[in-house]
């Protein structure tokens, strides 16, 4: 193997061909969770963002790589979607994007965090209640999302030569 080389990384199951059904009740909560998010009207860029987010922290590299991908699609430019990892320490968000990444923090840490009040209450502050409450049925569907793509690894990250 040379310097240039991608290393494979092998699938350790095939999740969807094994349990389909769960598969698509996966799929179907990623669905009534986008649809929560229009309803309140929460925006494509915003939510790309976050499961950018919960995917870097997650350590999911299919997730990594597809939110990334559609975050600059919806209008992210390439510098925020950079920054996400580091977006505390950024500029480049306002306080209601920082509010919500900071939301998808605490609930994807929750087992760290426990959900500090903080986080919740500024998410309703910026957002209100639904917009809260739709914005959790995101982080939800993306860490069920990045369970699976970290346990079985069934995704593999596609490699392009550009974006």
């Amino acid at each position: 193997m040379t310097a240039t080389e991608y290393v494979p990384i092998p699938a350790r199951l095939d999740f969807d061909a094994l349990v389909p059904a769960f598969a698509r009740v996966v799929n179907q909560l990623d669905e009534a969770a986008t649809a929560e998010l229009d309803r309140v009207g929460i925006e494509p860029a915003l939510r790309e963002l976050v499961r950018l987010r919960a995917s870097q922290l997650n350590g999911c590299a299919y997730c990594v790589d597809m939110h990334a991908r559609a975050a600059r699609r919806a209008g992210v430019t390439p510098q925020r979607v950079d920054a996400v990892a580091i977006w505390a320490d950024s500029n480049l968000f306002t306080a209601a994007e920082r509010a919500a990444l900071d939301f998808t923090e605490q609930v994807t840490l929750l087992a760290t965090t426990k959900v500090p009040e903080s986080a919740v209450t500024a998410a309703v502050a910026a957002y209100g209640e639904e917009g809260a409450a739709a914005l959790l049925t995101l982080v939800i569907a993306i860490n069920t999302w990045n369970t699976i793509g970290v346990t079985t690894r069934c995704w593999p990250t596609a490699i392009r030569r550009r974006d």
